[in-house]
């Protein structure tokens, strides 16, 4: 993707700056808001390939700002960046419809790489792509395959279930609560879905004990990555 074009909403202007400055050398394009109204109202003015959302803004909670950008632009990525740490935080905005989260102090480098995941699942979910390549591991989303190099690998229908929907959000952190309500409902167990992205890992990672496709965030659930 050439010259993509991101929103940034953030009332700090030494990250503005920041930001702006970092992504303009990158051949981004870089419209900027500092208030929540201010964004709702570019993301309709500019459309923006994605957002890059703070949370803490002067005139709205960040979290309402993405559920009325998820409720106006439903396929817009929005990747927030925020100094709220805790789990409960970062869980809500995913919930409420966050592509992903990087918390301040961050790394420019791992921002961008989140922001292109970010894209490239936008990209993905504009029209079916059924082959998924991570490395040297194929997903085969019609034909119900997995191949780690030449190897099929054999999943049991639980443990394709959760790959297939880790798959079809690549680059998307997934909380464990998304996870379980659409594979399981209501009976869902925080437990037995970690026992089953184990079980997945084992078969799909060449080190199960430093996976490289299925990373967990840390008490908010789990990514799939396109190496």
């Amino acid at each position: 993707m050439s010259d993509p074009s991101v929103l940034i909403v953030d009332d700090e202007p030494a990250i503005r700056r920041l930001l702006r400055t970092s992504l303009v050398s990158q051949s981004w394009r870089v419209t900027e808001a500092r208030t929540g109204e201010m964004a709702l109202k570019m993301a309709t003015e500019v459309v923006p390939d994605i957002v890059v959302l703070d949370l803490g803004l002067p005139d709205m909670d960040g979290v309402d700002v993405l559920r009325r950008l998820r409720g106006a632009h439903p396929t817009l990525p929005v990747v927030i960046l925020s100094v709220r740490d805790d789990e409960r935080g970062k869980v809500a905005a995913l919930e409420a419809g966050a592509d992903d989260y990087v918390t301040k102090p961050f790394s420019m480098a791992e921002l961008i790489a989140r922001m292109r995941n970010a894209l490239r699942h936008a990209l993905q979910q504009e029209g079916t792509i059924p082959l998924f390549v991570s490395g040297d591991v194929t997903v085969d989303l019609v034909r119900r395959q997995i191949f780690r190099g030449e190897s099929e690998i054999r999943l049991s229908p639980r443990e394709w279930d959760i790959l297939r929907m880790l798959v079809r959000y690549a680059g998307r952190v997934l909380t464990h609560q998304t996870i379980m309500s659409q594979l399981w409902g209501a009976t869902g167990d925080v437990q037995q879905l970690r026992v089953y992205i184990r079980q997945i890992r084992q078969k799909i990672e060449i080190d199960p004990e430093r996976p490289r496709l299925i990373i967990t965030e840390t008490g908010v659930g789990y990514r799939m990555v396109q190496l």
